[in-house]
């Protein structure tokens, strides 16, 4: 070990080891896996013992893998949407004269057109049972006359809670 650290000071910081430099130190040392790994890179030759070990260590790390510039810069849709979110003062505002009042919450408190059997039953199978009583009594205020058959299945929905 002592005459791989004095190979690797002698090289200097500054000049990169030839392939015949590493070539030289793995005659010496073929167990040398990092030797291995730059002779590998230098060369561009694939070493087959370091391919055969690399699955039970981690010699993947000793690799440079090229990197894709051009995919790495590439912009998703989904990319370009939040970059445009995250930028400042993005807001739309309407022009003089179209200032129009957008009401984002639906009415549905006086549409009695959207009350039906139909809509309970609806959320009762999808287990809003708060929703479906309301529906069963505002049917029992606009229908009188099956006001009984409608409080029969809200004590039934009361019941099975």
């Amino acid at each position: 070990m002592a005459e791989i650290k004095e190979y690797i000071s002698t090289m200097g910081a500054s000049s990169a080891p030839s392939v015949s430099d590493v070539e030289s130190l793995l005659k010496r040392h073929e167990w040398f896996t990092v030797a291995r790994a730059i002779r590998e890179h230098l060369s561009g030759e694939h070493d087959v013992r370091l391919a055969a070990i690399a699955a039970g260590r981690a010699v993947g790390a000793l690799r440079r893998h090229e990197i894709d510039v051009e995919k790495l810069m590439h912009l998703s849709s989904e990319d370009i949407i939040d970059r445009f979110l995250k930028q400042e003062d993005l807001r739309i505002v309407a022009e003089e004269g179209e200032a129009e009042q957008i009401q984002t919450d639906p009415d549905l408190e006086e549409d009695d057109d959207l009350v039906s059997e139909q809509l309970a039953e609806i959320y009762l199978s999808q287990g809003l049972k708060e929703q479906a009583i309301a529906i069963y009594r505002r049917l029992s205020l606009l229908n009188p006359e099956k006001s009984v058959y409608f409080a029969e299945l809200i004590a039934q929905i009361e019941n099975n809670n």
